[in-house]
């Protein structure tokens, strides 16, 4: 015979189990989470004291980056990015720059996360990315990304400049 407080034991322990299940049932993110991406790259508009060079005028440039991310946490990761450069004119394309792109990345929530690069590219110019990136699509084992970098280039005795991009990409 159940008596009230049997009754009220049994509810104690139902309910425990079923928070404990839906609390803890789901597998946790570990952490270093580890994830790779390729994408495609169109530099916009670039300053600088020659003037403003826009993309697709004389010449169409594209870069195709590919990384990898390793999230320490939730909130803060590392990235390795090469992106090769193909330049088309005219007369016929080439590889023109290889950009190794390492920064650290910071996730601002509700799918945006701001990566901080250094710059070094095989034309001898150097620098800084800061780039704003936000998931527009995420699946089970993937997921797209736009992203706008904005350039500084310094070296190679050139002038200063600061671009603007637009990215797209998956990553997995």
């Amino acid at each position: 015979m159940q008596t009230p407080l049997h009754k009220f034991i049994g509810l104690i322990l139902f309910l425990t189990a079923f928070i404990a299940f839906n609390t803890f049932g789901q597998a946790p993110q570990t952490y270093p989470k580890l994830a790779g991406y390729v994408g495609i790259v169109h530099p916009i508009v670039t300053f600088s004291s020659e003037g403003t060079h826009t993309n697709f005028k004389d010449s169409y440039i594209v870069g195709m980056p590919i990384g990898i991310n390793i999230w320490k946490s939730a909130k803060i990761g590392f990235s390795s990015e090469i992106v090769p450069f193909v330049k088309a004119t005219g007369a016929g394309s080439k590889v023109n720059n290889v950009l190794f792109h390492p920064g650290v990345l910071v996730a601002l929530g509700n799918g945006f996360t701001f990566a901080g690069r250094a710059a070094f590219e095989t034309s001898g110019r150097y620098g800084i990315t800061p780039v704003f990136n936000k998931v527009v699509k995420k699946n089970t084992g993937s997921s797209y990304f736009i992203a706008v970098p904005l350039p500084a280039r310094f070296g190679n005795d050139l002038p200063s400049s600061f671009g603007i991009g637009f990215q797209f990409g998956v990553s997995f």
